[in-house]
């Protein structure tokens, strides 16, 4: 299979294993409404912000929509990743410029992308896809890369949306109307939902006998394809209503003969508004029809909206404040609607103005979801009062320009912030306010690959493919409780010696019950983070 190559490509390969695990830490004061809703925004740097996440979500997100900067030279995106290469700590800081300013931009965007799509594919489930917002500067590099990633067969689609509806004046060259969507699927077993049908589609059914079966659409009972072509399809048949007797010379018939004596005894065929057509037609009833279509990969400003809705949006939510390039929330919910189901986990790790938060809080008042979303925002101005008001307003309401209320849409969202300070120090030690929930989704991730869904309350975080796996730990709680995790606790793990008050993490993934246990903790009580056995 062809392959991309670039300036920084055999860095930043690994590069994901490199970032640390950081802890989220919650900001209570932009928090909203209902804590328990699952919604989550956090800031910091989305490559650091995805590890992070990683321990609780890896493998439970169903569809993943990011808008990435489109590297047009005009967004003022900066590199910044923390990579161990020579020809790529020279771009740290350094805003990258238009076509001809830069001269190794799109290396610098493809390293920016690389690592990160990496981490978005361990979030997706075996079932899930994701959507990447791009336009013409990077939708041939950023093809060429999923395919890599994710690997060609999963391509899934790529879709124009139509984001304007008018031409520019203001150009010598076309006027660019459509911006793509490419999306790929984890592993081959995504299948998008239907569509449902637009009022335009349900017009094209009608009933002018009064059938009782309601409104049908006549398909046309002659075949493209000429007698010589389609002999089989050539025979006599009797017009019920004037005895004339009709075959077809330029056209064949649309079906065998057999078919359409079942037609006939189930009173499918229509002989037009008198009765007495020479050929008929087929009733397809509206009732018969599936209740959605497959989606296409055109979508135009009727469908997804554009770019005027978008910036309407938000001015009805903000006033004056506004946002470059945001997107409309319909858009993101077309994105759902083919991609998500009612109790679907969202990502979006580009979040800007916080569209898709809103798109999912909207969609779920539609069709009564539970969608949560996870948003993560770099900048922490944009972070706090663009994309977590945006949606503190959506759920709480808000008085939009005409001065008109528009009532909350309900639920809530935690905000927090990446720690300063990664999970274990320098020395592979682990942090002192750890707590023993933080560990236990990072061993349970660590030993399964997958996100932690417990509860945390005991040594036995839970089982996997046929093995438990127990987090002991002698440090965090300082809880002498038999089932606190402390290794010092004087109960089935009383055989451990005294570390000298050192806190020492047993990561056990075993077969084995109890009795086994101990014994493997006795035999490696010396080993540290993690015992593998």
């Amino acid at each position: 299979m062809p392959t991309l190559n670039w300036i920084g490509k055999s860095a930043v390969e690994k590069h994901h294993k490199d970032v640390p695990y950081r802890l989220l830490e919650l900001v209570p004061e932009l928090s909203c409404g209902d804590s328990d809703s699952g919604n989550l925004i956090v800031q910091g740097d989305n490559l650091h912000a995805l590890k992070a996440l990683l321990p609780r979500y890896a493998g439970k997100v169903k569809c993943i929509y990011i808008d990435p900067p489109y590297n047009t030279g005009n967004e003022g995106w900066v590199y910044n990743d923390n990579v161990n290469s020579p020809e790529i700590r020279k771009w740290l800081g350094a805003v990258v410029g238009k076509e001809g300013e830069t001269l190794d931009r799109h290396d610098r965007w493809l390293c920016m992308m690389y690592p990160r799509l990496v981490l978005l594919r361990e979030f997706l489930s075996a079932d899930g896809a994701i959507f990447v917002s791009i336009d013409d500067n990077e939708v041939a590099s950023l093809k060429f890369l999923m395919d890599e990633i994710f690997g060609r067969t999963n391509f899934v689609a790529q879709i124009e949306w139509q984001k304007r509806y008018t031409r520019s004046n203001n150009t010598v060259s076309f006027t660019t109307v459509v911006e793509h969507i490419i999306a790929y699927s984890k592993s081959g077993v995504f299948t998008p939902n239907l569509v449902q049908k637009e009022e335009e589609a349900h017009a094209r059914y009608t009933n002018p006998d009064n059938d009782p079966r309601g409104s049908w659409k006549a398909i046309p009972f002659l075949n493209p394809l000429s007698p010589d072509e389609r002999p089989n399809l050539v025979y006599d048949i009797i017009q019920p209503n004037t005895g004339e007797v009709l075959r077809p010379s330029r056209k064949a018939w649309r079906t065998s003969k057999e078919t359409y004596e079942v037609y006939l005894s189930e009173n499918r065929l229509y002989w037009g508004k008198d009765g007495k057509g020479k050929t008929p037609t087929i009733k397809r009833f509206l009732s018969e029809v599936r209740d959605g279509m497959p989606p296409i990969n055109f979508w135009d400003h009727k469908f997804a909206a554009h770019t005027d809705v978008a910036n309407q949006e938000l001015k009805d939510i903000f006033g004056d404040k506004s946002f470059p390039t945001p997107k409309p929330s319909r858009l993101i919910q077309r994105i759902l609607q083919v991609a998500s189901d009612q109790d679907s986990l969202i990502l979006d790790s580009f979040s800007g103005s916080g569209t898709t938060g809103h798109a999912v809080l909207k969609q779920n008042e539609e069709d009564g979801g539970t969608r949560q979303f996870i948003l993560v925002e770099m900048d922490k101005t944009i972070a706090e009062t663009v994309t977590a008001e945006r949606n503190q307003r959506v759920i709480e309401g808000y008085t939009n320009t005409k001065g008109e209320q528009v009532e909350g849409l309900g639920s809530g969202f935690q905000f927090c912030r990446l720690s300063k300070e990664p999970l274990f120090t320098a020395d592979g030690q682990v942090r002192d306010d750890v707590t023993f929930t933080q560990l236990a989704e990072f061993v349970w991730f660590k030993e399964t690959g997958t996100g932690y869904t417990g509860n945390a309350d005991t040594p036995l975080l839970g089982v996997f493919e046929e093995r438990a796996v127990y987090l002991l730990y002698n440090g965090i709680l300082k809880d002498k409780t038999p089932d606190g995790g402390n290794v010092l606790t004087p109960t089935i793990f009383n055989l451990l010696p005294e570390f000298n008050g050192s806190k020492v993490i047993y990561a056990a993934a075993v077969k084995g019950g109890t009795n086994w246990l101990k014994q493997q903790l006795i035999t490696f009580k010396q080993t540290p983070y993690a015992l593998d056995v």
